[in-house]
């Protein structure tokens, strides 16, 4: 038996999101049925990250245990060959036995775009989130600043969910515009809650719109309240960028 490493990028879009479910089609169940079938036998996968259903890769990381010698770079090409084309394996490595891809990771970084203009490109409708009228993308910068740090962020993770602790430490939060409509948000940390990045994005397209000021943001991770932070972004225009161990 040997640990491998798989980089992954998917478009999330027709999935119920990474982690296998009760029903529906999920990403880690269809990349287990692809190693079983290399493998012969039952593979659990593990992944970095448990993205939503709509949300997309360019960079997940997951990690299981094969008995199969195949080749790496042969695994790649194995690997895809069993998978529909919305997902690929851009990467097989052999690890060290004690690698795990959601214990060894020291941190993640997640990109959120936002097409801002009276009319979204049909090819990108799937990848953005169409927002209309004029943003204040000083007072959006303002606000990220505020997100840097260590902070309570259990104002901002989906209802329901359950956490050992809701402090997370955030090292680079930001807005890119990648040009005069595609705005994107730049998050590192060392991890993050369940809708937590879609949270942050929600609020901070409210504070663009003047709907509240930038200063509700330093408030909002001050004094917790999910109740007060606003509307959460929609799944498609978040991305998982990369995972570092």
């Amino acid at each position: 038996m040997r640990t491998i490493k798989l980089v992954v990028q998917y478009d999330g879009t027709e999935f119920v999101g990474w982690q296998r479910q009760g029903r529906g089609v999920s990403i880690q169940g269809l990349i287990e049925e692809a190693l079983g079938r290399i493998d012969g036998a039952p593979v659990a996968l593990h992944g970095a990250g448990r993205t939503d259903a709509g949300a997309h890769a360019l960079g997940q990381v997951a990690s299981a245990r094969v008995a199969t010698t195949m080749e790496d770079g042969t695994m790649v090409r194995a690997l895809n060959a069993h998978l529909p084309d919305a997902i690929r394996i851009v990467e097989v490595c052999t690890m060290p036995d004690g690698f795990h891809a959601r214990f060894s990771a020291t941190g993640k970084a997640y990109e959120y775009r936002i097409w801002n203009d009276r009319v979204v490109p049909p090819f990108l409708r799937l990848y953005a989130w169409h927002v209309t009228g004029a943003l204040d993308l000083g007072s959006m910068r303002e606000a990220a600043r505020a997100i840097v740090g260590e902070h309570d962020f259990a104002g901002f993770r989906g209802a329901g969910a359950v956490n050992h602790t809701t402090v997370r430490r955030i090292t680079a939060a930001g807005w890119r515009p990648a040009d005069d409509r595609l705005l994107v948000f730049e998050i590192e940390g060392a991890g993050f809650l369940r809708y937590m990045v879609r949270s942050l994005v929600g609020m901070l397209v409210e504070i663009g719109r003047g709907q509240r000021p930038a200063s509700d943001m330093a408030q909002r991770l001050a004094f917790p309240d999910r109740s007060a932070a606003g509307r959460t972004a929609p799944a498609r225009g978040l991305f998982l960028v990369k995972v570092t161990y």
